[in-house]
C-alpha cells in the first residue's frame, strides 16, 4: 500500500511533522522509527537512549529555547522572522501537551546586567527564554504528543529503513530491513543523531551534497549550586561564548542544569557524559558543559572521528568518565578517591573513575577550557576553585550538513530533510520547528 508522506524518524522532528499534517488535512501518513515505542523504551539500555519514540529527547532534561540564536541553523535556511514564528508555534504544542506554563531569561534589567557583566568578562551571553520540562516530564508528554496523532496516522515502531529508493530524480519511497518497499510521494527523513551515519551513506547513493560541520568537545563542569544561583536564578541557562586568548577558538557554556546531577552517556562503543535537572528534585550543585569547537579542512576532515579519538582514550585511561579537581589539573596531578572525598564539591555521578584529563585532551582543547573557566570565575567567583570537578569526555557530534533548498527539500524532488540528523538543527525545539516547516510545504504542494 502506498502513502502519501512517509516520515522516518519518530524524534521532535518526525512528530511535529506529523502533527502539522493532520492538522493541515493531509492524510495517509505513516511514521517509520527503528526504536521502540515510548512505552517500552529503558533508559537503562543504551539502544535506547536515542532511539525510538521521542527520539533523543525523550532521556533529556527538555529545554525548550526559543532564541533563534541558539539550537541549530534553521534560520539560514527560512530566516529569522520566519524561526522565531514557528519556534513560538512549536512551543505552543509543546505546552499544550503539558509542558510547564514558566518561561526563564525574558528581557529584564537583570538579564541587561548580566550580560553588561559577561562583557567585562571577556563572555558573550545569548539573551534567551527557556521552557524547562525535567527529565521526568518528558516521556509524559510525549505519550501525550502520540495520543494526538493516534488514528489520524500509521505508526510503527521497531521498523528499521534500510534505503531511500528514488527512481531518477524523484523519490519513490522506502526500503526496510526485512526488504518490504512501502511507495511515498512524499518522503520527509528526521533521522536524529543516532541516524547521521546513515542519512551520510543514503544522500552518498542518493549524489546529495554534504558538508562536515564542526565537532564541540570539552568536559561537564560540576560545582556547588550557589556560586551560579544568581545567574540560574535570571536566566535558567546561560548561553556564554569565549573566544581563548591563546587560539582564538571558540569555547562556549552548553546544557547547564541548575541543582541537576551529571549522567553518563553511552553511544555505540563510547561511554561520554552529560548532564540533566528534574523539574521536582533538587541536588546540592548545578553542572554545565564547557566546548571548545574543532573544524578540520585537510588533509583530515573528519571532526566526528577525532571527537570519538577523544571520547575513546577517555575510556582507555578511565574505563569509562574520568572526573578530576580542577586544583589536581592546574597542578598536574591526578585526582585520586582520597582527594575527591575531601573535595567541596561531591560528584553526583558516583561511576566516575579519579584521573587525570590532560592525559586525554591536547593542549590546544585544555588551554580553551581553563581559560573560559578563568573567565566565568570573573562573573561568577568560585567557578575557578580549586574543588570545582571537571568530567571527561563531553563530546557534541553533528551531523554532517545536507544541502536543501529553502523549502528543505533536497535536490530529488519531494524527498525533505530535517532535524538534526540533516544537520540543520541541534535541539529540541528547532528540530520540532524544522519538522512543521517541511510538512507545511508538502500539505501546501498536496493542496494544490
Amino acid at each position: 500500500m502506498g502513502y502519501n508522506v512517509i516520515i522516518v524518524g519518530a524524534g521532535p522532528a518526525g512528530i511535529f511533522a506529523a502533527l502539522t499534517l493532520v492538522q493541515k488535512g493531509v492524510d495517509k501518513v505513516l511514521i517509520l522509527d527503528k526504536g521502540k515505542d515510548i512505552e517500552h523504551r529503558n533508559r537503562s539500555r543504551s539502544s535506547d537512549v536515542l532511539c525510538g519514540w521521542g527520539g533523543a529527547g525523550a532521556y533529556s532534561d527538555g529545554k525548550l529555547t526559543l532564541s533563534p540564536e541558539v539550537g541549530g541553523n534553521l534560520g539560514d535556511y527560512i530566516g529569522g522572522e520566519e524561526l522565531s514564528r514557528l519556534l513560538a508555534e512549536a512551543d505552543e504544542i509543546f505546552v499544550r501537551h503539558g509542558a510547564p506554563g514558566t518561561l526563564y531569561g525574558d528581557v529584564s534589567p537583570k538579564v541587561e546586567e548580566l550580560a553588561d557583566r559577561a562583557r567585562m568578562a571577556d563572555l558573550r551571553l545569548i539573551p534567551m527564554r527557556i521552557r524547562h520540562i525535567g527529565t521526568e516530564n518528558c516521556g509524559a508528554v510525549l505519550r501525550r504528543l502520540k495520543d494526538s496523532l493516534q488514528g489520524a496516522v500509521e505508526i510503527r515502531t521497531e521498523c528499521e529503513v534500510t534505503e531511500l529508493i528514488a527512481e531518477g530524480n524523484s523519490i519513490e519511497g522506502v526500503k526496510l530491513g526485512d526488504g518490504q518497499v512501502i511507495e511515498g510521494r512524499y518522503v520527509i527523513v528526521a533521522p536524529g543523531r543516532s541516524g547521521a551515519r546513515w542519512m551520510k551513506s543514503q544522500a552518498d547513493v542518493l549524489g546529495l551534497r554534504t558538508s562536515a560541520s564542526p565537532v564541540d568537545i570539552g568536559v561537564r563542569v560540576e560545582l556547588p549550586a550557589v556560586i551560579l544561583k544568581e545567574i540560574t536564578d535570571v536566566t535558567y541557562e546561560s548561553k556564554l561564548i569565549y573566544y581563548s586568548k591563546t587560539f582564538d577558538d571558540k569555547v562556549r557554556t552548553f546544557c547547564m542544569n541548575p541543582f541537576g546531577e551529571v549522567v553518563l552517556e553511552k553511544n555505540d562503543d563510547m561511554i561520554t557524559v552529560n548532564g540533566h535537572s528534574y523539574a521536582g528534585r533538587k541536588t546540592d550543585n548545578t553542572n554545565f558543559a564547557v566546548l571548545v569547537s574543532s573544524a578540520f579542512t585537510e588533509p583530515f576532515d573528519d571532526p566526528i572521528a577525532y571527537g570519538r579519538y577523544i571520547a575513546r582514550l577517555a575510556n582507555l585511561l578511565g574505563k569509562g568518565v574520568i572526573v578530576q579537581r580542577l586544583g589536581d589539573l592546574l597542578s598536574g596531578r591526578r585526582s585520586t578517591r582520597e582527594r575527591i572525598s575531601k573535595c567541596l564539591t561531591q560528584p553526583t555521578l558516583k561511576s566516575a573513575a579519579p584521573g587525570d584529563l590532560s592525559f586525554v585532551f591536547p593542549y590546544r582543547l585544555l588551554t580553551g577550557i581553563t581559560e573560559m573557566l578563568r573567565a566565568l570565575d570573573k562573573l561568577a567567583s568560585g567557578v575557578y576553585s580549586r574543588h570545582t570537578l571537571l568530567y571527561g569526555v563531553e563530546v557534541k557530534f553533528y551531523s554532517n550538513t545536507i544541502s536543501v533548498t529553502s523549502e528543505l527539500e533536497t535536490t530529488i524532488k519531494n524527498l525533505f530533510v530535517i532535524g538534526d540528523g540533516a544537520g540543520i538543527t541541534r535541539g529540541l525545539l528547532q528540530a520540532s520547528a524544522s519538522g512543521i516547516w517541511a510538512a507545511k510545504v508538502v500539505a501546501g504542494r498536496e493542496s494544490s
